[in-house]
């Protein structure tokens, strides 16, 4: 293998070192490792440009790999570790696998990162031309150490010979490496720097901040936010007005960053919602939206309009008649082409660009027929803020995907829209106003169509110093770094050695912008103005304020803390007040008792006079006990403190008493009450002396309380305390009671009787211990209570789970809530739906679980007792959840699942009507008998007609199922199952007769950029050899029964791969399509072009599920 690193500039010989040896992986070589060649040392401290090599990695017997994952060995450059990570039977895909990947992540200090451009390739090592490379760039961290592509490239191509990836038995991999350099993130100070500050990201919501950042930054709309009228019995986030107003108050009056998630809580995003990436211009149209409803009847009504809302003219106007069709139409951003336009004025004349309507596609002018016309667009006014999306993405048909459009693409600090008369405006614009606009912000997505990083530069009031915003962090940035370097294109990394390496590296530039920001000069000192406190409403500026001192406050107090110690100070009163309530187990839950911050040098001594001067208790009246966990997890306490220990400070204490070193300590308080119930200083404690807790049980009520605790001695017996316990309980002196000792409950209760007549050590009790009593259970009132005893009580509390059932069809209700065990099994749980639902048959109940991460329900139903425990259905990874859905089904479950569902479509042969049929069949069951049951099911147009199933998916045909395919794996859930009878012209083709497909399909000229979109029922059709389209088209119009005005306005067109060859009645149809049946015979097929004018089936509803990202939803 060779490394190549180009030299530093300023060095005159070429310095010769060997990799050091530890950077040869250790044990043994997965293949031939080929010692590295003399090469260049970098002293990354002279070099301005980022130090890139190139780095050649030569595998041998490549087919005899039989490794999942294989490392190269390391190779240096930027003076980091670097190496590259291949999956040669792929990351579990069809592909090759191969990413680059930190060296030696695993011991590199916390919070290290670092930034790569970089390209990975697999050479043809017959014909360089084909050499599979890509290039990428990532910000490596410790959660992201690897970084490159799952899917390289097809594993069928790459081990095939005859293709030259694979040459006896070598592949050559490469990879171009650019590191630059990383600015330290955290000690950056946004305010002291910039005077501003950025907002923190939430999950993926960099795309959110970039937007907030420039509408914040425009003055005139900040000062309408906070001019909305909102009270201070609001809560922010359950008011968008009042969320957006607090946020740009924190933004202006803040000294770090903010926080957006009152912002999206008030938009009605839940956290997964708001971890799933949407598109800005989405957010940014939505956001408007909301704030303009929000605005109406208020003093700051209109002034999404007035700043954002500009308006063009359709219009098309006839050649040869004086017809003219125009419509206004209002726009808050404009959508222009990135793809074949050098720049914004290419796009604005690409924008306006007139359309011929000519031949076919002549216009139907009302009172003249169709006619010959021009069709375009201009613009009547354009609005003070101009807000211009760039078509960074769009989806390429013949790769059938969406793609990023990295090319270069350049925009003005200065946009003149008058230019050359006023070619962009309509007639009637208002030409007394100059559109000469400054750039205000450029919004910037660096990445790749799958998600990426978004950041914005703006200036906020028009001076010449830019500033970047990039979720928490601001900087000072030059117009270059704004304006060209977001042009996108190529960038080639200087060539600094070229007899070493001949090839330059050349890196796309994945970082462009994608949105503009434009304000008319004319409009500058309205948008620009200022905003002041007097501008923010009083109640939330005192609310905004309070909220900035307990932040400051905590902040003070966590730079502070480790001067201190936090002191939990539990007594009995926590225990009375808490067990049989919030706890069953131990004594008490240390976070809601009281604390106390103490200065860690403080002596104990005077913290004792604290507590005296807090509770009430004098110092002489105190003995403070340290808890202790125990082997069995219980947390109990353990001894008192000692005087010398008491003298010591609160820092030394903590110390003694807790070894997993956390801040704080935590005591149990000991008070004795005298006669009047006044505190008296503590019996002296013996090494006999034993410290008990008791808790009384009451089967009747169902109730556990604490009672109280006592020292006994370790030799004593407990029947010498039964007087003293039943005071404790209320009870008669001599009350029978029975004693149980709470020994531990994770990860199960054990809960012992104690012998009375046993000595307190021979029942091995000790400090801390917890003995609980009850009555002695009467045999004729056992039979009554659920729990008689003790043990029975805790095992119930344990194990009691409360859970919140769904209906599937609601999956956002909680619709009722059943106590259960964790015990239960799966007919416990389902016999408990049944009955609270009111049916008789349980094994009619589907259970789905919940999934944690996404707060849906799972795909798949819990098999009829396919798990063994209710906590078995509740958890999800490593969480529990509470929440369960259910669906009654028409049959028993277990007969269900020897069953195939599926839904199916019948399409009638002369009605226009589709019936939806569900079908179930056996899963060993063929589509021949889905055929022959649907048979019986629907009305047919003669006892013999024969039916075929086919595929459908987004109006086309993918398939006709063969009649002896098992249905088992047949999926019903993202695609249609149509069926329908087969025509007798298709039963007897004859030799030269095809079958072709009959799309339905429309232009979608969205901004001048030509999408087909199928619609409708697609179908087959029988060409016939010779056959001219216009008899083509009179069996269409036959078939279709579409009338004769409509059906003359269709365009013909042969469509392969979404493109769009139009027809002529005298064309030989056949010619077009090939003989043979292939596979993808959907991607050829005859159009029919025209409108859509069919009511959308309902059906179809399910066809476009997990297909596409959710669309970016505001509730409130």
């Amino acid at each position: 293998m060779t490394l190549m690193t180009p030299p530093p500039l300023d060095q005159e010989e070429d310095e010769m070192v060997v990799p050091h040896s530890d950077l040869a992986p250790n044990g043994p070589q997965p293949m031939e490792v080929v010692p590295a060649e003399a090469v260049n040392a970098v002293d990354t401290q002279t070099v301005d440009d980022p130090p890139s090599a190139r780095f050649t990695w030569t595998i041998e017997n490549f087919t005899r790999l039989n490794t999942k994952k294989l490392y190269s060995e390391i190779f240096l450059v930027g003076g980091y570790k670097w190496r590259v990570l291949i999956f040669p039977k792929g990351n579990n895909v069809e592909h090759l696998s191969m990413y680059l990947d930190v060296a030696d992540s695993a011991t590199l200090p916390y919070g290290w990162s670092r930034y790569a451009q970089f390209s990975l390739a697999v050479i043809n090592q017959l014909t360089n031309k084909f050499t599979v490379r890509k290039d990428t760039q990532h910000q490596f961290n410790a959660r992201e150490s690897d970084w490159g592509f799952t899917s390289f490239m097809p594993l069928g191509e790459l081990y095939d010979p005859s293709r030259g990836y694979l040459v006896n038995d070598t592949v050559v991999v490469e990879a171009d490496v650019a590191v630059r350099k990383v600015v330290d993130y955290w000690s950056h100070d946004s305010k002291k720097e910039t005077g501003y500050v950025g907002l923190k990201n939430q999950g993926a919501t960099c795309y959110m901040n970039s937007l907030l950042q420039t509408l914040y930054h425009i003055p005139y709309f900040r000062k309408a936010v906070y001019h909305m009228p909102t009270t201070e019995n609001d809560m922010p986030s359950g008011s968008i007005p009042l969320a957006l107003q607090s946020l740009f108050y924190k933004l202006q009056y803040s000294d770090t960053s903010v926080a957006t998630k009152e912002l999206t809580k008030s938009f009605g995003w839940d956290t997964y919602d708001s971890f799933m990436q949407h598109d800005v211009q989405e957010l940014n149209r939505v956001l408007c939206e909301k704030l303009e409803d929000k605005m109406k009847g208020t003093v700051v009504e209109g002034t999404i309009q007035q700043l954002f809302e500009g308006h063009h003219m359709n219009y098309i106007e006839c050649i040869n008649v004086d017809y003219k069709s125009t419509r206004k139409e209002s726009f808050y951003d404009l959508q222009l082409d990135v793809k074949g336009c050098r720049d914004v004025y290419a796009s604005f004349d690409k924008y306006v660009e007139v359309e011929r309507l000519e031949g076919d596609n002549k216009y139907h002018a009302e009172q003249y027929g169709l006619q010959e016309a021009r069709k375009g667009v201009l613009f009547i006014d354009f609005p003070p803020v101009l807000q211009l999306q760039l078509k960074r993405f769009e989806y390429d048909f013949m790769r059938d995907t969406m793609v990023k459009i990295n090319d270069r693409y350049e925009f003005p600090l200065q946009l003149d829209l008058d230019i050359e008369n006023g070619k962009y405006l309509s007639p009637d614009a208002d030409r007394s106003v100059r559109n000469l606009y400054t750039l205000h912000s450029v919004l910037v997505h660096s990445g790749g169509v799958h998600g990426g990083h978004y950041y914005a530069y703006i200036r906020p009031t028009l001076s010449d110093q830019w500033f970047k915003f990039d979720d928490e962090r601001v900087t000072k940035e030059d117009i270059k770094r704004a304006l060209e370097e977001q042009y996108g294109g190529e960038e080639e990394l200087p060539q600094t050695n070229p007899g070493f390496n001949n090839s330059p590296f050349k890196f796309t530039k994945y970082s462009n912008a994608y949105m503009l920001v434009y304000i008319r000069d004319s409009d500058k000192e309205k948008i620009i103005c200022n905003v002041d406190e007097k501008d923010i409403a009083e109640h939330l500026r005192i609310r905004l304020k309070k909220e900035q001192e307990e932040k400051e406050q905590k902040r003070k107090e966590k730079a502070e803390a480790h001067l201190y110690t936090i002191i939990k100070v539990a007594r009995d009163e926590d225990l009375i007040e808490q067990i049989g309530r919030d706890i069953y187990f131990d004594l008490v839950d240390h976070d809601k008792v009281r604390s106390f911050r103490i200065q860690k040098q403080m002596p104990f001594n005077l913290f004792k006079e604290e507590v005296a001067k807090e509770l009430g208790v004098p110092v002489q009246c105190q003995r403070f006990w340290l808890w202790a966990k125990r082997q069995n997890h219980t947390y109990r306490p353990n001894r008192p403190l000692t005087p010398q220990e008491e003298a010591q400070s609160v820092g030394q204490l903590r110390e003694v008493s807790n070894k997993a070193n956390n801040a704080e300590l935590k005591l149990f308080l000991e008070v004795e009450p005298g006669q009047d119930l006044r505190p008296i200083p503590p019996p002296i404690k013996s090494k006999e002396d034993i410290l008990l807790f008791f808790k009384h049980y009451d089967p009747l009520k169902e109730e556990l309380r604490y009672v109280g605790r006592l020292l006994v001695k370790g030799n004593g017996k407990p029947l010498e305390i039964l007087t003293k316990l039943n005071e404790l309980a209320g009870f008669s002196p001599d009350e029978e009671v029975e004693l149980f000792e709470e020994i531990k409950f994770e990860p199960n209760v054990m809960c012992e009787r104690i012998d009375k007549k046993l000595t307190f050590r021979g029942s091995q009790l000790e400090d801390g211990d917890i003995i609980c009593f009850q009555k002695s259970p009467q045999v004729e009132s056992s039979e009554q209570c659920r729990y008689p005893d003790v043990p029975s009580f805790l095992e119930y509390v344990h194990n009691r789970q409360v859970v919140r059932f769904r209906s599937l069809e609601k999956p956002k209700e909680d619709e009722f809530c059943l106590e259960l065990s964790k015990l239960h099994n799966y007919d416990d749980v389902v016999e408990r739906v049944a009955h609270h639902l009111g049916l008789d048959d349980p094994s009619k109940i589907r259970l789905t679980a919940h999934n944690c991460y996404s707060q849906q329900p799972k795909p798949q139903p819990i098999k009829y007792r396919g798990v063994e425990h209710l906590s078995d259905m509740l958890v999800h990874y490593n969480q529990t959840s509470d929440i369960l859905y259910y669906e009654v089904l028409d049959i028993p479950l277990p007969e269900l699942q020897g069953l195939k569902t599926l839904k199916v479509a019948f399409h009638h042969s002369t009605k226009d009507e589709v019936v939806i049929h569900t079908i179930r069949l056996p899963k060993q069951s063929t589509v021949g008998d889905v055929i022959n049951d649907l048979k019986t099911k629907v009305e047919l147009s003669h006892p013999n007609a024969e039916l075929r199933l086919l595929e459908v998916f987004y109006h086309k045909i993918y398939k006709i199922f063969p009649l002896n395919e098992k249905i088992e794996n047949i999926n019903d859930q993202y695609w249609t199952l149509r069926a329908e009878e087969i025509p007798e012209e298709e039963k007897n083709l004859g030799p030269h007769d095809r079958l072709i497909h009959v799309y339905h399909f429309m232009k979608d000229t969205a901004q001048n950029q030509v999408q087909v979109q199928n619609f409708g029922e697609p179908f087959f059709l029988v060409i016939r050899e010779g056959e001219t389209l216009a008899e083509v088209k009179v069996r269409i119009q036959k078939k279709l029964q579409v009338p004769d005005e409509e059906f003359s306005k269709w365009k013909f067109a042969f469509l392969s791969l979404g493109r769009p060859d139009y027809l002529q009645d005298s064309d030989i149809v056949s010619n077009r399509f090939q003989r043979r049946d292939v596979y993808g015979a959907w991607e050829q097929y005859l159009g029919l072009e025209h409108s859509d004018n069919a009511p959308k089936r309902s059906y179809a509803a399910n066809q476009n599920r997990h297909t596409f990202e959710k669309p970016v939803r505001i509730y409130n």
